[in-house]
């Protein structure tokens, strides 16, 4: 087994484990706010998915970065 196959699961594992937490954390502070101010529930929603969409797009980008790293 090579170095770099473990360093890309790693980082693959490193990418998934970032987002669920991140998601967990948007998700539930948009529950939240929601709870809290129910006539925001629309504008939340869409913050909500703007963050997620961010939080999302960091592991792709690590995932794509560490796949390169191991093809060279």
């Amino acid at each position: 087994m090579d170095v770099a196959t473990i360093g890309v699961g790693v980082a693959a594992a490193g990418a998934a484990i970032g987002a669920g937490i991140g998601n967990g954390i948007v998700i539930s502070s948009m529950i939240a706010g929601m709870a809290r101010q129910p006539e925001l529930e629309g504008k939340l929603r869409t913050n909500m998915f703007i963050g997620v969409g961010l939080v999302e797009a960091v592991p792709i980008i690590a995932i794509a970065i560490a796949f390169m790293l191991l093809a060279q």
